[in-house]
């Protein structure tokens, strides 16, 4: 097995601190949930175990119980949030002298495993991806090859940090799902891609709204969008349609043609171009 070669100017994250939150969430778990009554108490002290209540969804109920109820929970993941971005920052600098040395697909793919992302390089079906706290320096050896696909999905990645990508002129895949920082601005950003990307991911991102989704008109060559789970985006059925219409090659999912008309307010979505 091929070992692991460390960059001159990696640095060892701390470990465990970033985990911290969901190690709660499982010690807490179990009584929090018959607390809420999400749990019911069995003859035999078990849990039954239904397709209805699966772990990822009895920790999300759990997390949002925590919200709620624990000012001490909130500031721990306010904690975890910032020091995500704090590490962000002090990488800006190691991703800029991978460049100097190796070019930009390298400083890319730097960029992206640095923040707990994944990078494909095209040609190739391995992934490149952080694993328990550091990743692996072997992507160098496709430093000439362009990136093709990037995951970045739940990092802390925003307009000002995406300029370590928007280089990469042969990108078809990304994915910015439940990204706390991708904004309206940022993704005016994205027209970068405009002769390459094909598929991209929005799932989950809380400060994307219908003005953002306008300025993806640009990618023409885009196949699949995902759009599940946007809360700021308002008349969600419009706005499909009215994307479908600016691309009409592309598959939307996560949106449903009625989605924003149970309630009967319908208002004239904001579709207007954003200027960086």
């Amino acid at each position: 097995m091929r070992p692991t070669v460390h960059h001159p100017l990696s640095v060892t994250p701390i470990r465990g601190s970033v985990r911290i939150t969901w190690l709660l969430l499982d010690m807490a778990a179990p009584r929090l949930l018959q607390s809420v009554r999400l749990l019911r108490p069995m003859g035999h002290g078990c849990i039954r175990h239904s397709s209805s209540y699966s772990f990822p969804k009895v920790k999300q109920k759990v997390e949002q119980y925590l919200r709620s109820n624990s000012p001490a929970f909130v500031a721990l993941l306010n904690w975890n949030i910032r020091y995500k971005y704090w590490k962000l920052q002090n990488s800006n600098q190691q991703v800029i002298y991978t460049g100097e040395l190796y070019g930009k697909n390298a400083a890319a793919a730097h960029y992206i495993l640095t923040n707990e992302g994944a990078v494909r390089f095209k040609g190739h079906t391995q992934w490149y991806q952080h694993k328990g706290g550091r990743f692996s320096w072997d992507f160098l050896q496709h430093k000439d090859l362009p990136v093709e696909c990037v995951d970045l999905s739940g990092s802390t990645v925003d307009y000002l940090c995406l300029s370590n990508i928007v280089s990469l002129h042969d990108l078809r895949y990304l994915n910015l799902s439940r990204c706390p920082y991708i904004d309206d601005w940022a993704l005016s950003r994205l027209h970068a891609f405009q002769d390459s990307l094909e598929v991209l991911s929005l799932a989950g991102c809380p400060r994307v709204t219908e003005r953002g989704l306008a300025t993806l008109h640009h990618l023409q060559h885009l196949k699949h969008l995902d759009l599940t789970d946007l809360p700021s985006v308002n008349n969600k059925g419009l706005i499909r349609i009215l994307l479908e219409e600016v691309i009409p090659a592309c598959e939307i999912v996560g949106i449903e043609y009625t989605d924003g008309l149970e309630t009967g307010e319908v208002r004239a979505p904001e579709m207007t171009s954003l200027q960086p």
